[in-house]
């Protein structure tokens, strides 16, 4: 298949947020390797992407500069090991313009219950559990991420300070996702 992608500029961020209904779901397929192979309208929308430029992408297209590297390798690993994983994510759309969502991954299996793709569905979230907790975790993390020149050492130390703040919660990332906002 050879589809006419769009890729987003490098660098061009235009600052403004997109946001969605409380009652819409982005929803996305993907093969083994991360490539789309649905993508419902919703999804479409709100990356500015057609059915035709989504199919086949990778779906690292839509990956904003801002997302740490060790939230989305902790994402794959975990849904390559047959579980799932809910997580906030900043994605950027080929605009340049970027939206929050609240994701919940997970494998597709076959009868054999082999994984033969992944899953996500991803709602909007709670606006003040991304301002008070999200965005700072994740600035520090990019932060860390970014005193590294090899993207290796990079993964590695943002990798280790995410699980440092977990350990000092006494609590695995998945669940820190599940409890925010609990305490208010």
């Amino acid at each position: 298949m050879n589809h006419a992608r769009r890729a987003p500029q490098t660098g061009h961020l235009t600052g403004h947020e997109r946001t969605f209904a409380e009652d819409q779901v982005i929803v996305t397929k993907t093969d083994l390797k991360g490539h789309i192979t649905y993508a419902n309208e919703v999804f479409q929308s709100l990356s500015s992407l057609t059915e035709r430029e989504c199919l086949g992408a990778p779906h690292n297209l839509i990956r904003h500069p801002d997302m740490p590297r060790c939230i989305f390798d902790l994402m794959w690993r975990t849904i390559q090991d047959g579980r799932e994983i809910f997580a906030y994510v900043l994605n950027r759309a080929m605009d340049g313009d970027h939206y929050w969502v609240h994701a919940h991954v997970t494998p597709s299996f076959n009868d054999a219950g082999e994984i033969i793709g992944y899953h996500s569905n991803r709602r909007r979230p709670d606006r003040g559990i991304v301002q008070e907790h999200i965005i700072p975790l994740y600035a520090q993390l990019r932060a860390e991420e970014r005193r590294h020149e090899r993207p290796k050492q990079a993964l590695a130390a943002s990798t280790e300070m995410l699980d440092s703040k977990l350990a000092g919660l006494g609590l695995e990332y998945d669940r820190f996702v599940c409890t925010l906002g609990q305490d208010q």
